[in-house]
């Protein structure tokens, strides 16, 4: 996952979907995969500004860079599918893995577009992805490896009293290399886990990103509560 701080909107007590949006309603729970063999890295949680590098991850020369090859980067923006179609539960389930995919076209192309438009206009957590992708990603020679996020599971979703949708998943990076500009130390980057906790809200009769937080770990510490 991108080396950025996703924040959540102002005046909002915790960013937690189940606590914004309710938690005694329709709900579907499924058990946490664990994923074993991850290597530690900057995470979120640990980052600083959008785009900028913990000043604790490890930094070096081009001997540094992750030797995995660079995933290839999409042509078109990802399509919404039909099952992402609609505002029931599991159009709202579909729709998790369909923006995780705009997130990765947005990394390899630099075009945050797609994404931004399945986003509402005030989320701030969307915002900070589309300015990393601006500026970090494969198109432009700063991003390189398997930079793609990866849909483990949706571990719950549910409606709250507001209509909107709230939940949380398991994403799983890969490895690579970010560079602030094309001619900067790689960093290394990925080999991490992590829980997006998401509120969704309808807009034209199919469900966008409300607001979202993304809580990393490493594979040695305890998982988020």
């Amino acid at each position: 996952m991108p080396s950025y701080r996703v924040r959540t909107r102002p005046g909002r007590s915790g960013s937690t979907a189940s606590t914004t949006e309710g938690a005694h309603l329709t709900r579907k729970s499924r058990t946490v995969t664990r994923l074993a063999c991850l290597s530690a890295t900057a995470l979120l949680a640990s980052c600083g500004q959008a785009g900028h590098p913990d000043p604790s991850a490890p930094t070096g020369g081009p001997s540094d860079a992750v030797s995995t090859p660079s995933a290839a980067a999409p042509t078109a923006p990802p399509m919404r599918p039909q099952a992402a179609t609609g505002g029931s539960l599991a159009a709202g389930e579909a729709f998790i893995g369909h923006y995780v995919d705009l997130l990765n076209y947005s990394r390899g192309m630099g075009d945050p577009g797609p994404l931004l438009a399945a986003s509402d206009k005030g989320c701030i957590g969307c915002k900070a992805i589309a300015d990393y992708a601006k500026k970090i990603n494969l198109k432009n020679g700063t991003l390189e490896g398997d930079y793609n996020d990866r849909l483990i599971e949706v571990k719950e979703i549910f409606r709250g009293s507001s209509g909107r949708l709230g939940g949380s998943a398991t994403l799983k990076s890969g490895t690579y290399t970010e560079r602030d500009s094309p001619n900067a130390s790689p960093v290394p980057q990925g080999g991490g886990t992590g829980t997006m906790e998401f509120t969704l809200s309808p807009r034209g009769g199919n469900w966008v990103m409300y607001e979202m937080e993304i809580k990393e770990w490493h594979p040695d510490s305890p998982q988020p509560k």
